[in-house]
């Protein structure tokens, strides 16, 4: 137990209850199922004028001291999209935009707290398996921490997020194989050279806790409790984070409900899905990964209890499961960027582009009022414009084809 920050907190076991010491941010040491952080104590409370998620340091338990650390991840914008909620006969579709966080994606909010939390717990180095959003976290944090920061990411990681981690100075290692390698490497390097391991599955509880940050968000921008949350999913901590968050905002009388949470993979990457269709309880490694979705293409091989735990969480939330296909993500991606002027990375396509499927599942309802997580920006992956541009060699031929096109 500890109290950091104004709350009480323990470090127990998923499966099978065991308890920890706080400092512990790797699999139970019994049976190698997810750690989990709980609260024991404490209250909701916004430190106003405090940056980032140390606005949130009483309910994430974070130390109000290491606030310096923030970049100014979390209170990222909400923005309606009337029309595409009138194309899904629904009340309101609101837009997370969190690929606006510091580095470009969610992932700066679960960083941010692991590798503060890291460096108070003594760790010399950062350690971080990712498909690269999480490595640009990692080292752009790690690098305001004073800390060497080691990013252990596959060999067909996206060149645009090659190049967003490596502007911090860290140092890459790619290696061949999905992301299940990556992560078995990362941890090894952690145990090891006693590096805090900032893995964004479920390998650090609080990484995983500071992802209730974006429920509180919600509940401050919205004025409340949106009837559902659709959620981009690779191991699915945002997940576990959206639908804590909302159970403590109920638990404090905030909130009267918790939104319905739903997971959103690729086809060709589904193992939470293909569960969730099955009915199974548990989730199981995936075979075959084939998917372009970067990101979200984590065949949980070796910690496929993370997906049960995911998993659970979305049927505690009373949510759903869905799977999308390549094709469509980037169909709705293009949309998005040519509508609504937000240009996201394909994974962060993926819960608008599950809109369709769930309308047609009946698993959202006329009238009601949904969140997109847009979990990273477009930018580590520019979409090709379908319009080649105009060329001219004069200001009057310029003129004239200016004219051409638009007539």
């Amino acid at each position: 137990m500890t109290g950091v920050g104004g709350t009480e907190w323990r470090l127990r076991c998923a499966v099978c209850g065991r308890e920890h010491a706080v400092q512990h941010a790797a699999p139970c040491l019994d049976c190698g199922a997810p750690v989990t952080a709980h609260r024991v104590s404490g209250g909701f409370d916004v430190a106003e004028g405090a940056p980032g998620v140390w606005q949130y340091a009483g309910p994430l338990g974070l130390d109000p001291a290491d606030a310096w650390m923030s970049l100014g991840e979390t209170m990222t914008p909400v923005i309606p999209d009337g029309p595409l909620a009138r194309r899904h006969g629904l009340g309101a579709v609101h837009l997370k935009l969190d690929h606006l966080c510091p580095t470009g994606s969610f992932k700066d909010r679960a960083v941010a707290a692991a590798v503060a939390r890291g460096r108070g717990s003594g760790a010399t180095g950062i350690v971080c398996a990712s498909s690269g959003n999480a490595a640009a976290s990692a080292a752009a944090y790690g690098a305001r921490a004073g800390l060497p920061v080691i990013l252990v990411m596959p060999s067909r990681t996206p060149r645009g997020k090659l190049l967003a981690s490596g502007a911090y100075g860290a140092t890459q290692l790619l290696v061949d194989g999905d992301y299940s390698v990556s992560f078995a490497v990362a941890r090894e390097l952690a145990r090891r050279d006693g590096y805090a391991n900032v893995t964004t599955t479920y390998v650090n509880p609080w990484a995983v806790t500071a992802l209730r940050s974006a429920a509180y968000d919600l509940y401050r921008q919205l004025d409340g409790a949106p009837d559902a949350v659709v959620v981009p999913t690779s191991a699915g901590p945002l997940v576990h984070g959206l639908v804590s968050g909302f159970e403590d905002l109920r638990a404090w009388g905030l909130v009267d409900r918790v939104p319905r949470v739903v997971a959103a993979q690729p086809e060709g990457c589904a193992p939470i899905a293909r569960a969730w269709a099955e009915g199974a309880e548990r989730v199981r490694e995936w075979e075959q990964v084939e998917t372009d979705v970067s990101g979200l293409d984590d065949p949980l091989r070796g910690y496929a209890h993370d997906g049960t735990l995911t998993l659970e969480t979305v049927r505690r939330s009373g949510g759903t499961a869905v799977a999308v296909s390549d094709d469509r993500v980037e169909r709705e991606r293009r949309r998005l960027a040519e509508a609504s002027g937000v240009h996201v990375e394909p994974a962060g396509a993926i819960g608008v582009a599950a809109l369709e499927e769930l309308r047609i599942r009946g698993d959202l309802q006329p009238g009601e009022r949904v969140v997109c997580m847009l979990t990273g920006t477009g930018l580590k992956r520019p979409l090709e414009s379908g319009r080649p541009p105009l060329r001219a060699e004069s200001l009057e031929r310029a003129v004239a084809a200016v004219a051409e096109e638009t007539t």
